[in-house]
């Protein structure tokens, strides 16, 4: 049992606990302030509100601009998620079962695209792509983003494979299971949430990335975040609020549903530990 706390302590604690929720309310509240002016019944994003009304959801579901760019973050996420979740989670696999020199320079090369600034890998990926014939291109724009989204599933397999007991790996092999079937039949199943999760937070790079489409898009090729950035210059309404309320509300059911699969992983790792 843990002694009593003493003032100090006491204070601290407070303080801590009143700095995170300032902290907290500071991230949220932009967040917060744009909802209710997506129900508002005025043509402008203003305070106060003049009534409740749900016509630019209707205008959203309705305008073609808008099912366009929806069909192509899909066209463009699916793909370029499906893509980046193979080449992660084999990236990850090597890195976790090799060890040879160099391997540091090749994880910090991997995980770049999380910490160099879009615009230049937007930019490089322009001049790279450009004598090929993939800008304004589908596929150069799902191998764009395949590369962006790809770091996430390194990281989240490398972190489930820090706790994977490779003695399972070796009792399959030793009973004449091919490597295949052990990653199939033993090493997938229990990193199959860290998989999952980096394939959530792929989709979820792609369908909000918008520097990438606006310089090796073409002007048909208009995603959600594009038509939005558009909307933001040209015609400013709360159209632009309804669009970002139901991005906000996917983006927390992607977060609920990375949290379901880091609590069933951490139900299977307890399993594994006891048998």
């Amino acid at each position: 049992m843990h002694g009593a706390r003493t003032r100090t302590e006491q204070v601290a604690r407070i303080v801590l606990i009143v700095a995170a929720t300032l902290v907290f309310f500071f991230l949220i509240a932009p967040i917060v302030a744009i909802m209710p002016l997506s129900v508002n019944d005025s043509e402008f994003l203003t305070y106060p509100l003049r009534g409740f009304t749900t016509r630019w959801y209707e205008a959203v579901f309705s305008s073609d601009k808008w099912r366009i760019a929806v069909m192509n973050s899909l066209l463009i996420g699916i793909p370029a998620t499906l893509i980046a979740t193979v080449l992660g989670t084999m990236a990850a696999i090597g890195l976790s079962m090799a060890d040879f020199r160099g391997k540091a320079a090749i994880t910090t090369l991997l995980l770049s695209p999380l910490v160099v600034p879009i615009v230049i890998v937007a930019v490089g990926l322009y001049f790279f792509f450009a004598p090929y014939g993939l800008t304004q291109s589908y596929t150069g724009l799902i191998i764009a983003h395949a590369a962006l989204g790809a770091p996430f599933p390194v990281v989240t397999v490398s972190a489930a494979l820090a706790s994977f007991d490779r003695n399972l790996a070796r009792a399959a092999a030793s009973l004449g299971a091919p490597p295949l079937m052990v990653f199939r039949r033993v090493m997938l199943p229990l990193v199959a949430p860290g998989v999952a999760s980096g394939a959530l937070f792929a989709f979820a790079t792609s369908f909000d990335e918008v520097v990438t489409v606006l310089l090796l898009g073409a002007p048909h090729q208009r995603t959600i975040p594009r038509e939005m950035f558009s909307g933001l210059r040209d015609s400013f309404n709360p159209t632009i609020a309804a669009v970002a309320v139901m991005l906000t509300l996917l983006a927390v059911l992607l977060l609920v549903v990375v949290e379901l699969l880091r609590a069933r992983s951490e139900r299977m790792k307890q399993q594994s530990a006891v048998f």
